[in-house]
């Protein structure tokens, strides 16, 4: 008799579908057990509001989390950066396995680079985030462009670049990795110029809390290190009281002498969507072997942030 099929609960966008069907695949190979995919509507996904306006990223979470408390499904897969950094009681972050490329890149028409977009190039992205370190670059550089804010899907999104009405748009490398497109990408942004969002590139297994078979199963797939980086970053959002839609770049990455990594350092910024004015803060320590490790070196980074001005460059503080 076979196994009862897990099911895995969903997004239905293309590049949902197909992250969850590769994490399906490796709870496939450690469970033995055949997955499902069921896919869930999410409230982002069907309103055409900005995604500031909503309540940021976390509109795609809700529908998922709440079939995973309903027992409709057994457990979700999320882009890490979508999460709201507080975890709602009863549910748990099974796995984070290893990260993908965290990167912005560009699709600009001709083949360009960011650089070499011409004078008043016209930029999409619905992201704070990336319009706010677009423009503090553009700003140092002598360069002339115009963020644009756009919504809507990979496919939509390049279309804008196909069809003319946008010069470039920016996006996340593992998306386009994940889906296949990674050679329509023009130019990777270097993390020195944009940092990307906090757990950008990074998928989240989630499932109920006292499914401790399933956590087991599922904890086969986490990468500490990913997870030690990611808690970081989530941290330093959180301690910003920042939502998952404010202008607030992070990235941990560690440092590593040969082979032997070393240290974890970790970069945070915040500024106005125009570009005017920003804060820009490192901190390195030892890699953190624990959570509460992790989370500690986000605080402390954001702490001088905040002590820097932070707070009054995110606009509205997202609670």
């Amino acid at each position: 008799m076979t196994e009862k099929a897990l099911r895995l609960g969903t997004r239905r966008s293309k590049l949902a579908m197909a992250q969850s069907g590769q994490v399906a695949e490796a709870v496939r190979q450690v469970t033995g057990r055949p997955v499902e995919l069921v896919e869930i509507t999410t409230y982002g996904d069907t309103s055409r509001e900005h995604l500031a306006q909503i309540g940021g990223t976390g509109v795609f979470v809700t529908a998922l989390r709440d079939a995973l408390v309903r027992g409709e499904v057994d457990f979700a897969v999320h882009s890490l950066k979508d999460l709201p950094t507080a975890q709602p009681e009863g549910l748990v972050l099974a796995a984070i396995p290893k990260r993908e490329d965290p990167r912005d890149v560009i699709v600009a028409r001709d083949a360009l680079k960011f650089t070499d977009l011409p004078r008043g190039a016209r930029i999409g992205t619905g992201s704070p985030r990336r319009m706010a370190q677009l423009n503090a670059y553009a700003r140092a550089h002598g360069l002339d462009i115009e963020t644009v804010p756009i919504r809507g899907n990979v496919d939509t999104r390049i279309r804008y670049v196909r069809d003319g009405e946008l010069d470039a748009v920016v996006l996340a490398a593992a998306g386009l990795n994940r889906i296949g497109r990674s050679d329509e990408v023009t130019d990777f942004l270097s993390v020195d110029t944009v940092l990307p969002a906090p757990g950008q590139g990074a998928l989240a297994i989630e499932c109920a809390a006292d499914n401790a078979s399933l956590i087991a199963s599922l904890g086969e797939l986490d990468d500490p290190l990913t997870r030690a980086a990611v808690t970081a970053e989530r941290s330093l959002l959180a301690a910003l009281e920042a939502g998952c839609s404010a202008p607030v770049g992070a990235l941990a990455d560690l440092l590593a002498d040969g082979q032997i990594v070393k240290e974890m350092r970790l970069r945070g910024v915040v500024g106005t969507t125009d570009g005017t004015r920003t804060v820009q803060l490192s901190t390195t320590g030892p890699v953190p072997q624990t959570e509460t490790q992790a989370i500690a070196l986000g605080r402390a980074l954001a702490a001088e942030m905040l002590a820097q001005g932070a707070a009054g460059l995110m606009g509205e503080r997202a609670q």
